[in-house]
């Protein structure tokens, strides 16, 4: 089976993962800047999909519309949309959403930053989806993804429940399988 992961701890640029379910991510490049690498991306995203609810703690992210209909959503607004030439801008710490609203291919340029460990948690993410089949991650995956990277990366439409013990009792049922030992030399998470 083909893997998205990145030879850890650096991929070299440039990057493509599929998630198997409609969407395409290429790192492009690294950025260095004074404050922090900016990671320049580009997607393609076919109609109806898109990542669920989602928060970056110590990111902020970019994204410019080149071709589609991208809509886009924050918890208890409604949706907004983007059309060709528009940009939209998430601030770290900000609960968020987007999708193909259209019938076409949609395809967006974009950066995140500062980088930290998004294309190793991302290339994680996308070959847990390839694994399930399905949006949903395959669990063991998840679980050490969730928990070595919760101060990063929260999955916002998780019921608490879930988070506080689900996911928990899953990562160390994974640690006693051996199910983490392909992650041996993941990048360290940031403590923000």
């Amino acid at each position: 089976m083909k893997t998205n992961l990145p030879k850890l701890p650096n991929p070299t640029y440039p990057h493509t993962i599929e998630n198997g379910l409609g969407e395409t991510l290429t790192f492009l490049r690294l950025q260095p800047e004074p404050d922090g690498d900016r990671l320049i991306v580009e997607n393609a995203v076919t109609p109806g999909q898109g990542p669920p609810m989602h928060t970056h703690w110590l990111q902020d992210e970019c994204l410019t519309v080149a071709e589609g209909r991208l809509a886009y959503q924050l918890p208890g607004q409604p949706t907004q949309y983007a059309g060709p030439g528009d940009t939209v801008l998430f601030r770290r710490g900000t609960p968020h959403r987007f999708w193909n609203a259209g019938d076409e291919l949609l395809r967006c340029t974009g950066w995140i930053k500062p980088a930290h460990t998004i294309v190793f948690f991302l290339s994680a993410i996308y070959d847990a989806q390839v694994k399930s089949g399905q949006h949903r991650p395959e669990q063991f995956d998840a679980a050490y993804l969730m928990t070595r990277y919760a101060r990063e990366y929260d999955m916002t439409d998780i019921p608490g429940f879930v988070k506080r013990v689900v996911i928990p009792a899953t990562y160390r049922v994974g640690r006693l399988l051996g199910k983490y030992r392909k992650f041996k030399g993941a990048p360290q998470p940031v403590l923000g």
